[in-house]
């Protein structure tokens, strides 16, 4: 059996070659491999749900499913992560300079991602008021 060393090396010195198989193999085998993943899908339910919860309230977790919701709602920006960054530092509106509040606390100073509805684009941060305000 050829040790780790050699099949570093090995996979390092053909990378390509081996990974166009491997994207070769895959498109061959598409079904195959869509049963394979609806049949681990189906026996380990509950462990990927418990994963995928105690994922989504970790940093990372959070941020990508922050990001993943103005993707959705579509905001578009060049930078997602320093637009996240800034969007955790901000505490008041850049309108009217209220704090923000919580959301559901009946103040709606929430924060607010204020875009472009027409063409998309990030204009600014903005408690709840302020973004229906300017529509």
């Amino acid at each position: 059996m050829p040790s780790a060393e050699y099949m570093r090396e090995y996979f390092k010195n053909n990378r390509e070659t081996i990974l166009a198989r491997k994207r070769e193999w895959n498109r061959k085998n598409k079904e195959k491999i869509a049963t394979w993943q609806k049949k681990y899908y189906q026996e380990h339910k509950e462990e990927i749900a418990t994963k995928n919860k105690e994922f989504n309230q970790t940093p990372k977790g959070k941020r990508l499913h922050t990001i993943d919701q103005w993707k959705y709602k579509g905001l578009i920006h060049d930078d997602y992560d320093r637009l996240y960054d800034a969007y955790l530092e901000s505490t008041n509106c850049e309108e009217c300079d209220v704090e923000y509040g919580v959301k559901g606390d009946g103040t709606m100073t929430f924060k607010c991602m204020d875009h472009d509805h027409q063409n998309g684009y990030f204009r600014n941060f903005l408690c709840s008021l302020c973004n229906i305000r300017r529509g």
